[in-house]
Order: C-alpha cells, then sequence, then structure tokens
C-alpha cells in the first residue's frame, strides 16, 4: 500500500469512530481485564471453560488464564455459590456463572443465609468480594426454567448488591466495579440483549475505569432521555422498550424522560425522584410479574418522597402474576411499547 493509500486508510479509521460491540462481548472484555489486573480474580461454573457459557460470556478466557482461573465445575449451583464463598473470605476475587436465572434458586440458600451475612455476621471483618452472574429475564423463547426475572428476591435481601446494565458500555463499567466491590454483587444480565450491539471503545472505557479513584458508575442512575412531562423508570431488559415508547409518545407530542436504574441495589433516590419532580407524572416499567416486586417499591418510593409533586398515581407496566410462558405466548406477557403507551395516556391529563 502507498503512503498516501495508508494515509487515508488511517484517516478513515479516525472518522469511523469505534466499531459495534455486543453486550455480550463487554462482559468478556470486562472479565478478562480483571484477570489481568488481579491473579486472585477467578471464574467458575457449570461449562464456562471449553465451551465459554451457555452464552458463549465466557469464551476465551479458559485460552488466556488455564484451568486455574477459569474451570468447570459439576452440575451444582449450591456448591458453586458454596465454593466461591470460602475463595472470597480468603482474599480471592471468584466470578461465578449460573447457566440461567432459575437454576440459581438451588444455590439461593447459600446466598440468603451466608454470602449475603457474613460480612455483618462477623461484625466486619470478613468481605466477600465475589460476583454471581446471572442471566435473567425473557425475549429468547424459553419457558419458566430458562426466563425467570429473579431481581427481587436478591434486592429484598441484605447484604447484596444487585446490578443490572441495558448498555454495552454499562455491561463492561458495572461488571468492573463488581469484581471490585468488597461486597458481594448479583450481576443481572438481561439475555435478550446478548446480542445487541452498540459503537463502543473497550478500551477507552478500560482506561477510564483504571483511572478514577472513585468507581461512580454503582449506585447511580442515568437519565438516558430527557423529557418534561411524564417520566418512565426502567432497569434491565425493560430498558430499550421504554426507550421507544417515549420516542412514540414524542411522536404524539408528549416529551417523556427515561431514567435507566442501573442498579437495583444501591437505589438512586436523588435521580429518580429529581426526575419525577420535574414531570410530575410516572410509569415504572419492569419485566417481572408486579406483585411484592421491584417495581413496587420503586414505587412506593417516588410516592413517600414526590407525593406533593405528582399529578397522578404512579402507573406500573410489569409481566403478568403468572409464570412465565411458552415462547408463542411471550410476546403478551412482556412489556411493550403499546402497554407502556397506555399507561402514559392513564396519567390523567388535562387536555
Amino acid at each position: 500500500m502507498s503512503t498516501v493509500a495508508e494515509a487515508a486508510a488511517a484517516r478513515a479509521a479516525a472518522t469511523a469512530g469505534p466499531e459495534p460491540v455486543t453486550f455480550a462481548k463487554a462482559l468478556t472484555t470486562a472479565m478478562a481485564d480483571a484477570m489481568r489486573a488481579d491473579d486472585g480474580v477467578v471464574v467458575f461454573g457449570e461449562d464456562v471453560a471449553k465451551l465459554g457459557g451457555v452464552f458463549r460470556i465466557t469464551d476465551g478466557l479458559n485460552a488466556e488464564f488455564g484451568e486455574q482461573r477459569c474451570f468447570d465445575t459439576p452440575l451444582a449451583e449450591s456448591g458453586i455459590v458454596g465454593m466461591a464463598l470460602g475463595m472470597a473470605m480468603n482474599g480471592m476475587r471468584p466470578i461465578v456463572e449460573m447457566q440461567f436465572d432459575a437454576f440459581a434458586y438451588p444455590a439461593f440458600e447459600q446466598i440468603a443465609s451466608h454470602v449475603a451475612k457474613m460480612h455483618n455476621r462477623t461484625r466486619g471483618r470478613v468481605t466477600l468480594p465475589m460476583v454471581i452472574r446471572v442471566p435473567y429475564a425473557g425475549g429468547i423463547g424459553g419457558v419458566e426454567h430458562h426466563c425467570d426475572s429473579s431481581e427481587a428476591y436478591y434486592a429484598h435481601t441484605p447484604g447484596l448488591k444487585v446490578f443490572t446494565p441495558s448498555t454495552v458500555a454499562d455491561a463492561y463499567r458495572l461488571l468492573r466495579v463488581a469484581i471490585a466491590s468488597d461486597d458481594p454483587v448479583v450481576f443481572m444480565e438481561p439475555k435478550k440483549l446478548y446480542w445487541s450491539k452498540e459503537a463502543v471503545d473497550l478500551e477507552a472505557l478500560r482506561i477510564e475505569f483504571e483511572a478514577k479513584a472513585e468507581r461512580q458508575a454503582a449506585g447511580r442512575a442515568g437519565v438516558v432521555r430527557p423529557g418534561t412531562d411524564a417520566t418512565i423508570i426502567a432497569y434491565g431488559p425493560a430498558v430499550p422498550p421504554a426507550l421507544a415508547a417515549a420516542e412514540a409518545a414524542a411522536a404524539e407530542g408528549r416529551s417523556v424522560e427515561v431514567v435507566d436504574l442501573r442498579t437495583i441495589v444501591p437505589f438512586d433516590d436523588e435521580t429518580v425522584c429529581a426526575s419525577v419532580r420535574k414531570t410530575g407524572r410516572v410509569v415504572v416499567v419492569a419485566e417481572a410479574q408486579g406483585f411484592a416486586s421491584v417495581a413496587s417499591e420503586i414505587t412506593a418510593r417516588v410516592q413517600e418522597r414526590c407525593f406533593h409533586s405528582l399529578a397522578a398515581p404512579v402507573r406500573r407496566v410489569t409481566g403478568f402474576d403468572i409464570p412465565f410462558p411458552p415462547p408463542k405466548l411471550e410476546h403478551w406477557y412482556l412489556p411493550s411499547v403499546d402497554r407502556i403507551l397506555d399507561a402514559l395516556d392513564e396519567l390523567q391529563w388535562e387536555d
């Protein structure tokens, strides 16, 4: 290639910006970067080594880091979490993968009785820097044991942090923060977003993470679309339909703000309440069933803190109070743009 051609190619690459990256690739890169930075970070679970996991999120980690740091386990979720608990108590930083959301239930006793309580039980002398990765929610045509929204169980358990990214950049940022945390984190990964793509510079995100003395990514919600007439509060897999509904509402003349929680625990009351006080109308969107849910907690917090700013009762758009349906019925169960728009219409508009 001539010098002129090389210069032209370099200019084209510079102006093209970053290449599209999948949500899955961002998670893989976050784990790999953490493993390179700290020899105490290990990854294990069912089929995570040679296969790279059911969704290939751990693909390549075994080849780069070897069997000692990325390895397969028996099909025993309680044993997987119990082993991670012991490792974390002794100074390592384990990352474990539950193959599917409902597959994690056999490990729930370990999580609720020991992982969540060890720091308090030892009066702060023992920390548990461990991450439990849980592919969760619907949108892939699975059924009840392969598609479930289990976030409320973990959010209700004191001692656990609960993260759930909705964007490629946040998938990287939040997983790095989770791995660096000295508290146990249940990292909820929306399965249907694994193959979504965004133009993201992962190397720039790595540099940004390593340069920050404070890890601000956890505990801060994001206003992902500004608006003035109403607020949609969503997290994880519910963020894309919330954004699509806000776009559709704009065509009808309504300016709708969308707040992405990013982390359920800790919860960012400040950002949420600032948006609600500005708009005065709220719809909460989540895939999980509505009864005794995270959506219920969000609604209660908003009405307790922002009651005098509300022009209408808070509406919720959630999954129905039934077991997750078969694939052909899934689209009726998941929050849709039409259901969100219907909820917006019910916010007692004077016009």
